[in-house]
């Protein structure tokens, strides 16, 4: 193609005006002034391609990286589905756990155990249950208290018997003076210091004389 064949486009604005908006407008720098050797007339010109403006150009390179991608949609398919499946593993684990629970406050109550029962029966039976201990311990304490009492009492009385025993003790080792005579055989006093002897025994000997002497006057 021929300088000639260049497109012509009609003008209908003055010369030196330009056709593009006004934020464009800086990036030509006008409309040619040459014309064709067709010499198709006054009113046709030529358009000149220019350089685009530095704004709407390709970025610069950032020191030889490669361009950021966002991830495609397989991509975000794939973390959705690996969010999906952790959250059923944590909610599967939370489940098994309750589970596990129940099973075994149900083998702690005595009226369950070996039965099959849902979780209402279950904590219904479980809350007698608590409520059954709760009195039944209450019960306990109180005969513990009564027990308490009773050996304090029964500490008190072995105190005292131990004490009644050793001033008895005291009194055995230890006689008044008030025991010390005491009668023999024949009624007389004998003192406990004197070596048994007593004052009837020295006139003993003098009553057959007199009996002598009676039967010497008859």
């Amino acid at each position: 193609m021929s300088d000639n064949d260049d497109i012509e486009v009609e003008s209908d604005v003055s010369p030196g005006a330009s056709s593009f908006p006004c934020g464009l407008s800086g990036g030509y720098s006008g409309w040619g002034s040459q014309r064709g050797d067709g010499g198709r007339g006054p009113g046709s010109r030529r358009l000149l391609p220019l350089p685009p403006p530095p704004g709407l150009g390709p970025p610069p390179s950032r020191s030889g990286l490669a361009p950021l991608r966002a991830p495609g949609l397989s991509g975000l398919l794939r973390l959705e589905a690996d969010k999906r499946a952790h959250h059923n593993a944590l909610e599967r684990k939370r489940r098994d756990h309750i589970k596990d629970s129940f099973h075994s406050l149900r083998d702690s109550v005595p009226s369950l155990q070996g039965e099959k029962a849902s979780r209402a029966q279950i904590l219904d039976k479980a809350t007698e249950y608590i409520q059954y201990m709760r009195r039944k311990n209450h019960t306990h304490q109180q005969d513990i208290d009564d027990l308490k009492r009773q050996n304090a009492l029964l500490e008190q009385q072995v105190r005292a018997l131990e004490k009644a025993r050793s001033s008895a003790q005291l009194q055995t080792n230890y006689p008044s003076s008030d025991n010390s005579l005491y009668t023999n055989a024949k009624g007389s006093t004998i003192s406990a210091f004197d070596g048994g002897s007593d004052s009837s025994s020295e006139s003993e000997p003098e009553e057959p004389q007199s009996r002598k002497k009676l039967r010497m006057d008859s």
